[in-house]
């Protein structure tokens, strides 16, 4: 379950070469739910959630991410653009649903390199490389582990750590958050708790901006 993309204008390269300008979202979903802020914080963030960024910023990004979206993998650089332009005032979290056939295989990868202190290097090699593990928005496990190489993880222990209990746990847990928030396509947004008015590029900036002006006055 990935948003769809209308591709116009400026091509970026991301590992891969994206042309991307207005990016809308056409699929006939209902929108996040507008329930009040203070509801949404109960299920957005868990103390598990990765999380990256000045730890006392004023402004929090939590995106709910499937690994195989497409979409997901195109954004993803946007979303670091954001930080990069608002050092220390931006933080971002991560929520890690596997709505794609398959993800679950690689959101249990992701949660074995966290393991090994490599969730983020993990996470940006497979997402620069998404075409050669994932096909018709299915993903191919044996194919999943060839941009972890080079990482310096220990891909045996890795095999192991996948199956723990505690991992499986978790992709419970982000599912029933995102089913809580009404999350059912990726990447969904939340800064500050608010969802995003409408899906798109424009709409996540200008929902930053917002937070930014009101938090550092």
């Amino acid at each position: 379950m990935n948003r769809k993309l209308f591709l116009v204008g400026l091509p970026v390269v991301v590992g891969m070469a994206v042309a991307v300008g207005a990016l809308l979202y056409v699929s006939g979903k209902t929108q996040p739910s507008t329930q009040p802020v203070e509801r949404n914080r109960a299920s957005l963030v868990q103390f598990y959630s990765p999380t990256v960024g000045n730890p006392e910023a004023k402004v929090h990004i939590v995106e709910f991410i499937d690994p195989a979206c497409e979409t997901c993998a195109t954004f993803y650089p946007y979303v670091k653009q954001i930080m990069a332009a608002n050092p220390d005032k931006v933080r971002l979290t991560l929520r890690l649903v596997p709505f794609h056939k398959g993800s679950d295989y690689v959101v249990k990868l992701l949660e074995a390199a966290r393991k090994q202190g490599k969730f983020w290097p993990a996470l940006e090699a497979l997402l620069a490389n998404q075409p050669l593990w994932v096909r018709n928005h299915t993903v191919l496990p044996e194919f999943a582990w060839k941009p972890l190489e080079g990482l310096g993880l220990n891909l045996d222990q890795m095999k192991v750590d996948m199956a723990s209990p505690e991992i499986a746990q978790r992709i419970e847990q982000e599912l029933n958050d995102a089913k809580a928030l009404k999350v059912t396509q990726t990447p969904e947004y939340f800064v500050n708790g608010r969802p995003l008015p409408s899906f798109g590029l424009e709409q996540l900036q200008a929902l930053v901006r917002d937070e930014l002006r009101a938090a550092y006055r």
